[in-house]
């Protein structure tokens, strides 16, 4: 079976083909389209922020528990430190380590002392 294409008709599948091409690259490099993999590291990510957004809290409250005098010594002390090593003073002192585990979090105790910060405005 010969089957030949009008003359008139090749210019629109040229035209189709590097369409479908060009849509193809610049969706991937606009990020209109992502692989399985990007995806999944997105909601990977989506995923890890979500708890340390919900930890947070947790480790301000831990903070809390303290005297109100002792609350004040350590948020002027946490001001004294360089913005990134506020996360370290924050592991220093045990309030990112969550209950149940025995190790603190750095990302957690990044988000706490940003909140943490936000009390002394």
């Amino acid at each position: 079976m010969n089957l030949e294409i009008p003359t008139w008709v090749k210019p629109g599948i040229f035209g189709g083909v590097i369409g479908a091409i060009a849509i193809t690259i610049i969706g991937f490099n606009a990020n209109w389209v992502v692989s399985t993999s990007s995806a999944t590291e997105m909601a990977d990510d989506q995923g890890k922020n979500a708890v340390i957004t919900a930890l947070a809290p947790i480790c301000v409250a831990q903070f809390k528990t303290q005297t109100p005098t002792n609350q004040t010594l350590q948020l002027a002390a946490l001001k004294q430190e360089s913005s990134y090593k506020r996360d370290d003073f924050v592991v220093d002192q045990g309030w990112a380590t969550m209950p149940g585990n025995e190790a603190p979090t750095k990302e957690i105790a990044d988000a706490c002392a940003d909140q943490l910060m936000k009390l002394i405005s």
